[in-house]
Parts: C-alpha cells; structure tokens; sequence
C-alpha cells in the first residue's frame, strides 16, 4: 500500500479480465484428457472378459446421452491405476481461484473506506448497515467471493493428496476427487455470477479521490529520473515528504529545476506508458 507510479483503472482492470481470460482457457485446456474414459479396461487395465469393441460402443454412447465428446482411453492402465486428469483439472480451477481472489481483494481495498481508506472505487451497497455501526458499507460480495476461492484451493489439495493414492494397478480415491472438482466447479460459476451480478457491474470510479490520491503520490516524482538523475528525484521525494510540501515546491527548494521543467515533465498522463 506504498506511493508507487500512476496506472489508470482501465489498466488495473484489463489485467484482471486477462487473468480471467488465461482461467478459462486453462480450465478448457485440461478438458481433453478429462473427457478420456476408462471402461473397456476392467480390473487393471488389460480388458479381460470385455469384448473387443466394448470400450468404443460404451463412450460412444455415454458421448450421445451426454453431448460430451467423450473418448475411450488410448492407455486403460494409466486411466485405472492413476486420476492425473482430475488432479490437473482440479490444479486449473486451483489457479483460477487464486486469480479470484486477488482481483476481490483488490476490488475490496480499493472500495475501503469512504473517509479512511483507499476509496478510489464506489462499490455497491448490497447489505448497507453492520450489526452495531449504523450506514456502514462492507464488501460483502468479495468477502463471498474470498471466501469461495479459500475453499477451492483447500479442495484442490485435498484432490491433490487423493491423487498421488494409485497404488499399482488402482486408484481408489476417486469419490473424493469427484466430489472435491464437483463442489469447487460449482462454487467458482456460482460465485462468479454473483460477483458479476452483484458488485462489477455495479462498481464506480471515485474520480475526486483519485485525482486527490494521483496528485498527492509522492511517485510521481519517478518522472524526472531521465532529466535530473534518480540521486536527485529521490532528495526531491524525501524532502516533500518530511516537510509535508509538494514536490514542486521541494524541487524548487533545493534549485534543482525550474517551475517551467517541472510543469513539463511531470505529467501523471504521460506516466502510463512506456516513452517515446
């Protein structure tokens, strides 16, 4: 929560629909080898006393009934004797919690406030009021959201521990790996509609707090690094902040650049991107 460099909200905000974005493709990705089954192996994988064909016609028509585009196992002893299907999808949906549960807490510390804390961001007001501090606004919807994400990683480790439980031919801990990946699914989709639903779409931008908080950042002395050196940026910042003065005032004070360079080269706008 230090003074750092100027971004825009757009560019906080497009890093979290790109983590989103990775999500999806990474819960998609393990998809293929999800869908690979394992009958037609029987006990260990070798298919005794099936038919020949059996393992085709039996995902062929799982795949009809389902309208999934299940497939039967190239290696029937892999699919029997380990689950590294569900214990790569359960690790998908374990990142995908993780990425959940930075952008709730940022989303929360920048809604923190309104007199006390960062409230750059205007968030709903789902449940206004707390039990003793009457008008009081609490992040309910990411506190939900935090909450789920914990959940989902201490599934995951859960699928995790099942996993590595395929002794020889056959693992056994396959009801709590289905129920683990089953609850964490429907968790994430669950709580990621109703994050949506009840707080993104509803979130403002506090534009007066800030152009307070951008105009007030020490930071921006970071711009006048390429012309007077960081040795000095950095006695400009420090001066400013023990005298409680601008950094203006403070790089003028110590006379080492004019009103005019300050006024040129110090622009929050131009801070956004990488120079010309």
């Amino acid at each position: 929560l230090q003074d750092a460099t100027p971004m825009t909200l757009g560019q906080e905000f497009s890093g979290y629909a790109k983590q989103i974005e990775y999500g999806i493709a990474r819960v998609e990705a393990t998809l293929p080898r999800v869908l690979e089954l394992a009958q037609g192996g029987t006990a260990v994988g070798t298919g005794i006393n099936a038919k020949v064909g059996f393992a085709e016609e039996f995902v062929a028509q799982v795949a009809a009934e389902t309208g999934h585009p299940f497939v039967t196992a190239p290696n029937k002893f892999e699919a029997l004797a380990a689950h590294d299907a569900m214990v790569e999808i359960s690790g998908a949906l374990n990142v995908l919690a993780v990425s959940l549960m930075k952008i709730a807490n940022d989303i929360r510390l920048l809604g923190s406030g309104p007199r006390s804390g960062l409230g750059e961001l205007s968030l709903p007001a789902n449940e206004p009021g707390s039990s003793i501090m009457p008008g009081k606004v609490n992040p309910t919807q990411c506190e939900a959201m935090t909450m789920v994400a914990a959940q989902v990683i201490g599934n995951h480790m859960t699928v995790t521990v099942a996993g590595t439980h395929g002794h020889l031919e056959l693992n056994v801990f396959k009801p709590v790996m289905i129920y683990n990946v089953l609850q964490s699914i429907k968790l994430l989709g669950d709580a990621s509609h109703a994050f949506t639903d009840n707080c993104v779409v509803g979130i403002e931008a506090n534009e007066d707090r800030i152009n307070q908080l951008l105009n007030e950042s020490l930071m921006l002395v970071t711009a006048l690094n390429p012309h007077i050196g960081y040795d000095n940026a950095a006695k400009i910042a420090k001066k400013a902040h023990a005298e409680g003065t601008t950094l203006k005032a403070a790089a003028l004070a110590l006379g080492l650049l004019t009103e005019e360079q300050f006024a040129q080269w110090v622009v929050p706008a131009e801070m956004i991107r990488p120079r010309a």
